[in-house]
């Protein structure tokens, strides 16, 4: 199902960052081995839906919930691919001795990524579109961060050209992260679909809010 998917894919962002903190190499590497599970789970979850398309010729919110968990499945694959390629660049990056110094805003925009994943998970298991819209108003914030930390990474490299390297693996994470809380607010849209029937991709905050008032 769309929520073991989802689950899975959680507990990838929770490694990700955890091994980027402690540097834990086997950790980060679990995460990547983690991958081949949810691909699977994609492939099943689109032949499942396929095959109720072909069968059942579902209408109305039968339709909408079939189309929906497709574009949800699509969504948790690509945050599973942002996750292992944290876990990739937290194995490079185990032997910096001199991360910490530099660390906080990634884990701090890591943390706030996972918090979005897990609020746009539950809004799917509630059906709850007021929590749905909640999750897609903290991307705003996310975005800004991931800038400030782009502009603090260029300073940084500037100051420290010896370890360009491994703060563009950092960024690389940052990055990551950043596109992780995009496929957060994609699965929040889905719900609002699903619920109401109102197609928000590509709407501002403030239509989403609109639409879902009237």
């Amino acid at each position: 199902t769309v929520l073991t998917m989802g689950g899975i894919v959680e507990r990838q962002c929770r490694q990700a960052l955890e091994a980027l903190v402690s540097g834990d190499e086997e950790l980060a590497r679990t995460v990547s081995r983690s991958d081949y599970e949810v691909n699977k789970l994609e492939l099943d979850i689109s032949a499942l839906c396929t095959d109720i398309l072909a069968r059942r010729q579902p209408a109305a919110r039968d339709l909408r919930m079939v189309v929906a968990i497709i574009r949800m499945a699509s969504n948790l694959e690509r945050i599973g691919d942002e996750a292992a390629k944290v876990g990739r660049m937290a194995a490079k990056l185990a032997d910096d001795r001199e991360k910490q110094s530099f660390y906080g805003e990634p884990v701090h925009l890591g943390e706030g990524v996972s918090a979005m994943l897990r609020g746009a998970l539950d809004s799917f298991a509630r059906l709850d579109v007021d929590a749905a819209i909640e999750v897609i108003a903290r991307d705003h914030e996310i975005d800004r961060e991931f800038k400030t930390l782009t502009r603090l990474l260029m300073t940084h490299m500037m100051e420290q050209p010896h370890r360009v390297k491994n703060m563009l693996r950092v960024n690389s994470c940052a990055r990551a992260f950043e596109r992780i809380g995009d496929h957060a607010v994609n699965l929040c849209e889905e719900v609002i679909y699903l619920v109401e029937g109102n197609d928000v991709r590509h709407l501002s905050l403030e239509e989403v809010r609109q639409r879902h008032s009237t």
